[in-house]
């Protein structure tokens, strides 16, 4: 990843076609080592493609990807309504009227420090 970076940081700063020799000033510049095998692999990948045409269709295929923690809810919810039709949602409406109702029982106008 930090060959990478440093590649990134290199055409950030306007060198189109960083070498292995800017790659490894960045990293010099940090601390980090630079290993000279994985900066010769992504200057051969990197050869004759354009770094903001990569990301672009980077950003395409991560589209199509779930993240996050409510995809994964939502996505296992899914089969279970499929599978038992619509009383799993009719259940966790009536667990919601339950809470309200406890949560207002509960409080009864009187505070602890009364």
């Amino acid at each position: 990843m930090k060959v990478v970076a440093a590649y990134l940081l290199a055409v950030l700063g306007g060198n189109t076609c960083p070498t292995a020799e800017d790659l490894k000033n960045i990293l010099g510049s940090v601390g980090a080592d630079a290993d000279d095998d994985r900066i010769e692999l992504l200057l051969s990948n990197m050869k004759g493609k354009d770094v903001t045409e990569l990301i672009a269709s980077g950003r395409e295929k991560l589209a199509s990807v779930p993240s996050g923690g409510g995809v994964a809810v939502a996505a296992g919810g899914a089969p279970a309504a499929a599978a038992g039709g619509a009383a799993p949602a009719a259940e966790a409406k009536k667990e919601e009227k339950v809470e309200e109702k406890e949560e207002s029982d509960d409080d009864m106008g009187f505070s602890l420090f009364d």
